[in-house]
């Protein structure tokens, strides 16, 4: 079990998130908040975490880092020799995405622990549950550590750590709204590494956010590398919404559900829409009840209980 500093929540800003934060100080180093504070101002609006400034800030103030697709066994390993890895793992309700540090794990039990900003607080999943959700976004593992000791670490393949990394900036670049850019940048990852489903699956969201039908040959090269690829799936289910392709929709939603359906509540409100579209009355009612179990906060919560009523 690695002994991991408690820092508080509202210690964490967009572009220095907590886990960046707390890894940073486990190595003895305080990352200065206001320089995350200035960066924040280029992002106005922007909800979550921006992980490559965290990443980038930490690599000015002398930390190296790299971006690996990991295993159970590697992951243990990892921690064993005293690096606490980051992961990326499936949100709940309307997040797509979360970060968190495995601080242990346990062969009796067969347990991963995650770290929580608690005292006396530690997070056991049991360990396949935990694999099973870490393969959906291709059990990405983040390690951040000084540099002499992260040259001990030897990445397989490191055209996939290099592709991966440039999927973080294409994110950034998103989000500066310089889309082609990032475009540009996922094709440049492709060109690295061919089987990076991350960087497919993000190429293929980002040309459906153009309405490209060429996201489609992207989803579907992602699931092929990824078979439990959720936001595939979700993308494709997304696209063919968006032309009308409600038989379409309504599989691929499926698909994604089937994987993980807890993972994402508003996939059930798009699911329930392309089923009332073909007349499946009953079956989109259950999808509008479910999406509003899981998300009873939805701004649009009074619009469904009346679409459920009318049902």
């Amino acid at each position: 079990m690695l002994f991991l500093p408690l820092v508080e929540e509202d210690e964490e800003n967009i572009c220095l998130p907590l886990v960046i934060t707390v890894v940073s100080r486990y190595w003895g180093l305080d990352l200065p908040f206001s320089e995350a504070k200035e960066i924040a101002k280029k992002y106005p609006n922007i909800r979550g975490s921006i992980m490559i400034e965290g990443i980038e800030l930490a690599e000015r103030h002398g930390l190296a880092s790299l971006i690996l697709n990991s295993t159970i066994k590697e992951l243990k390993k990892t921690v064993d020799m005293g690096i606490p890895p980051i992961v990326i793992l499936p949100g709940i309700q309307d997040t797509v995405q979360h970060a968190s540090i495995i601080s242990g794990y346990d062969e009796v039990e067969k347990t991963i622990m995650h770290y929580f900003p608690h005292p006396d607080t530690v997070g056991a999943i049991p360990e396949q549950k935990f694999d099973q959700q870490w393969a959906e976004d291709g059990r990405l593992m983040l390690l951040v550590a000084p540099p002499d000791i992260l040259s001990k670490v030897n990445p397989e393949n490191k055209e996939m750590e290099r592709s991966n990394r440039l999927c973080f900036i294409s994110e950034r670049l998103r989000l500066q709204r310089k889309l082609e850019d990032a475009i540009n940048v996922l094709k440049k990852a492709i060109e690295i590494s061919k089987n990076n489903s991350t960087t497919l699956c993000l190429l293929g969201g980002m040309l459906n956010d153009q309405n490209s039908p060429d996201a489609v040959q992207y989803y579907q090269k992602s699931i092929e590398y990824n078979k439990q690829c959720y936001l595939a799936y979700r993308g494709l289910g997304n696209y063919y919404l968006k032309i009308k392709d409600y038989p379409n929709a309504e599989m691929y939603y499926s698909k994604a559900i089937e994987i993980n359906p807890n993972r994402f509540g508003p996939i059930y409100k798009n699911r329930g829409l392309a089923r009332l579209e073909q007349n499946k009355k009953t079956a989109a009612k259950e999808d509008f009840k479910t999406y509003l179990i899981q998300m009873p906060n939805a701004s649009d919560r009074n619009n469904i209980l009346e679409a459920i009523k009318e049902l």
